[in-house]
């Protein structure tokens, strides 16, 4: 079990401890700016930012860091933090699913502190950006008075991200067809395996994005099949038989997205599809 898996759960969910951070994500503990950088970069420590975020209710409760294969950038490197506001009296979940903040940084010149609005669905420990209609994202660079700046931000993108728990409320009563299914699969399937042209070659076919993998997950309505969809395209594990350059029989296994950046703007791709799917069918 994963830390994030004890950790991000809003039923026995429980803050992360620095020391819990630390071994997870080093570079949030970074206390100036790697080598590569001018004397114009100002590093903000991130831990910082998030003990001031911390004071004001907001808990963290999931870490990642990326890998750098530069040779010392390891503890300066790009990480992102899940956020929940907590003890503050209000609810900010919907059935199994929560919202969150999610906090980007990095001091080695490769982010910026970038907030977002998330949801996260408890059954399949999967998370998802949610893009929404008002707030996709606040950028604050590093200069002047960063921590107000991201607490600030802090704020205005809870907004977005409470907006954003109206999805598995509406999207719940709003029923699919078979064709409705395979268009918001063929769809994802060019969004996670097409090139730059959406051409796509590998032997997987959009049909196995709908593979559910959960009794829970039974049932044809636009919620239920986005995350199903967004569950296959993110998690990986879709297996398939295609031919190598000699034609051969040759078995391929869909990787998961594991890269920061790719997943942020995959998910943010694959809810703005199922944004478009819902408005077709009547969203408010």
């Amino acid at each position: 079990m994963s830390i994030y898996t004890s950790t991000a759960r809003f039923d026995t969910g429980r803050a992360l401890t620095e020391d819990e951070m630390r071994k997870e994500a080093p570079s949030i503990f970074a206390m100036s700016a790697h080598e590569s950088r001018s004397e114009r970069f100002k590093p903000i420590p991130t831990i910082e930012i998030l003990r001031g975020l911390t004071k004001e209710g907001f808990a963290p409760v999931g870490v990642r860091q990326a890998t750098s294969r530069t040779e010392g950038k390891a503890d300066f490197t790009k990480h992102l933090i899940r956020l929940r506001r907590v003890n503050d009296g209000k609810t900010y979940n919907v059935g199994d699913t929560v919202c969150e903040i999610l906090l980007k940084n990095a001091n080695d010149g490769t982010s910026a502190y970038e907030l977002m609005a998330g949801l996260f669905r408890i059954r399949c420990m999967n998370s998802l950006v949610a893009q929404t209609g008002t707030v996709e994202e606040i950028k604050v660079r590093h200069s002047g008075d960063v921590q107000a700046k991201v607490i600030d931000g802090t704020y205005t993108v809870l907004k977005a991200a409470e907006h954003a728990l109206v999805a598995p409320q509406d999207w719940s009563t709003m029923q699919l067809g078979r064709e409705e299914r395979e268009i918001l699969a063929r769809s994802a399937h060019v969004l996670r395996f097409g090139d730059t042209a959406g051409e796509v070659t590998t032997p997987i076919k959009p049909e196995q994005l709908l593979t559910q993998r959960r009794s829970g997950d039974v049932g044809n309505d636009l919620w239920t099949t986005w995350n199903v969809v967004q569950e296959n395209a993110i998690r990986g594990g879709i297996r398939a038989v295609g031919r190598d350059d000699l034609g051969r029989p040759r078995r391929v296994r869909s990787r998961a997205v594991t890269g920061i950046d790719q997943d942020i703007k995959l998910n943010k791709a694959l809810w703005l599809l199922g944004e478009e799917m819902a408005k077709l069918k009547g969203a408010r």
